[in-house]
Order: structure tokens, then C-alpha cells, then sequence
């Protein structure tokens, strides 16, 4: 495989990856983590401590779309990067979501959010697998901070 190929099918898993989180697809999660006893998977989620593990990740994930109605991903700003059996991808997370609907509305309140990821994935023989996902949240300044001179 060429360096091309490989990035464009790395791009390709982290995509499927956010796209089956949008549709709440546990099954395809799963099969996108590295499964491979001598590797631990880890995933750290925006305020969530670190966790290890299959069990753990993949209970995170179910725990998630069990309690999300909704949630949209616009990456921005992804980038690949390529060492081996091993690929980085940095990305800008814009998520839209919503949860549980109050006083029989259709979807409850959404909700935007911008979080920084870094997933890592290795190359198996069944294709690449994510190794590692870890998301910090981006906090964003309210334009009215001593020394801002941005207002009017």
C-alpha cells in the first residue's frame, strides 16, 4: 500500500467511526476498536477519567447512545499522521446533541460543543482499528475578559 492509500483508509475508519456514533450503532463500534489481548485500548471522554480496556471503552460508548437521542460530528481540522502500523489523527470535534424530550416534544433541548481529539489506530489484518480515543473539551472565551478589545 502507498502512503496515500494508507492515510485515505485511515481517514475512512475515523469517519465510520463518528458516523456510526451519529446512527447508535454499538455493533460497529465495537468492531472499530482494536481487538487484540496483547493491546490495551484506552478512551478518555471529555471530563470522564481514563478508561481501559474493552469492557470499559465499549460500556462507555453503549452508556452513551443509551442516554443521547441525538448527536451530529462536524470534524474540522483533521490531520493525519503516519509512523508504520501506526496512525494519529488530531481533529476538531463540533458536536450537536440532544437528549431526552421534557413535555412530549419530539427531542429534547441540543446542545453544541467543540471538543479536540486525538485518535490513534493501528493497522491490523483486518484493516486499521482505533488503539486510543482521547477528547478534551474547548473552552471558549466570552469576549467580555479584562484587556479583550474585540467589543464595541
Amino acid at each position: 500500500m502507498t502512503r496515500a492509500t494508507d492515510i485515505e483508509a485511515v481517514e475512512a475508519v475515523n469517519t465510520a467511526f463518528y458516523e456510526a456514533m451519529e446512527r447508535g450503532d454499538f455493533e460497529e463500534i465495537s468492531d472499530l476498536w482494536l481487538d487484540d489481548r496483547r493491546s490495551t485500548i484506552t478512551c478518555v471522554h471529555p471530563g470522564w477519567p481514563v478508561l481501559t480496556g474493552r469492557g470499559e471503552v465499549l460500556r462507555s460508548y453503549a452508556l452513551i447512545m443509551a442516554n443521547t437521542e441525538y448527536i451530529q460530528f462536524f470534524l474540522t481540522d483533521v490531520q493525519v499522521s503516519l509512523a508504520g502500523d501506526t496512525a494519529l489523527v488530531t481533529c476538531t470535534e463540533n458536536i450537536l446533541s440532544g437528549g431526552p424530550a421534557e413535555d412530549g416534544a419530539e427531542l429534547g433541548p441540543l446542545v453544541g460543543q467543540l471538543v479536540v481529539a486525538t485518535n490513534v489506530f493501528r493497522r491490523t489484518t483486518g484493516g486499521w482499528r482505533i488503539w486510543s480515543h482521547h477528547g478534551s473539551p474547548v473552552l471558549t472565551e466570552t469576549g467580555d475578559e479584562e484587556g479583550d478589545d474585540t467589543a464595541a
